[in-house]
C-alpha cells in the first residue's frame, strides 16, 4: 500500500560515530559517486584503509553506556523540541538510528539537529572533550513512503542491531 502524497511518511535516520568506518574497511564503504541504493560497496582496499587511519584527529570513538544515554536523551529532546514524532531508536556503540514523522524538508534539519544535540551533551557532561565533532560526517536519511515500510523500519531498529545492550531507560 503506497501512500497518496509526494511527502514520505517518515524517515530512518543513521549517524555513525567518528572513525569507526573508514573507506577501505572490510565491511566496505559508499562515497560521493558510488552510493546508489542496491549497488555494492566500495570493496576492503588495505592502503586506503591505512591512509583515512592515518587521518584521523583522535581514536575512533565509541560509545559506553553513558554516551549512549547522553545520545538517546539529546534525540528526544530534538524530538520533543520540534514536535516530531519519534517512533524507534536505538544508539548503539558506533552509530545511532532513529525513525521519526517530521515535515518533508525536515529531515536533513534533524539529522544536523541530532547529532549537534547530541554533541553538545558529550560535550556538557565531559564525555567528548576533542574540537572536532564526534560523528562521521554526513548520515543516512531514508526516506519510508507507506505503513509496510514504517513497520519495517521499526522493526530494523528496536529489532534488528544484534543483541541487547546494556538498557537506556526510557
Amino acid at each position: 500500500m503506497w501512500n497518496d502524497t509526494d511527502e514520505p511518511i517518515a524517515y530512518l535516520i543513521t549517524f555513525r560515530t567518528y572513525g569507526t568506518w573508514l573507506h577501505g574497511d572490510e565491511r566496505g564503504s559508499t562515497d560521493r559517486n558510488n552510493n546508489q541504493y542496491g549497488e555494492p560497496f566500495i570493496p576492503k582496499d588495505e592502503c586506503w584503509f591505512e591512509h583515512n587511519k592515518n587521518l584521523l584527529r583522535s581514536e575512533p570513538f565509541k560509545l559506553d553506556v553513558r554516551c549512549r544515554r547522553v545520545v538517546a536523551t539529546a534525540i528526544r529532546e530534538v524530538c520533543d523540541h520540534y514536535s516530531w514524532q519519534l517512533a524507534a531508536m536505538d544508539v548503539r556503540t558506533n552509530h545511532a538510528h532513529s525513525v521519526i514523522q517530521c515535515p518533508e524538508h525536515s529531515s536533513r534539519k534533524a539529522l544536523r539537529q541530532f547529532k549537534a544535540f547530541s554533541t553538545r551533551r558529550l560535550r556538557e557532561t565531559g564525555l567528548w572533550a576533542h574540537d572536532h565533532s564526534p560523528w562521521a560526517e554526513k548520515g543516512s536519511r531514508r526516506l519510508i513512503w507507506n505503513e509496510a515500510g514504517f513497520a519495517a523500519a521499526v522493526n530494523y531498529v528496536k529489532n534488528r542491531q544484534g543483541g541487547p545492550l546494556p538498557d537506556l531507560g526510557s
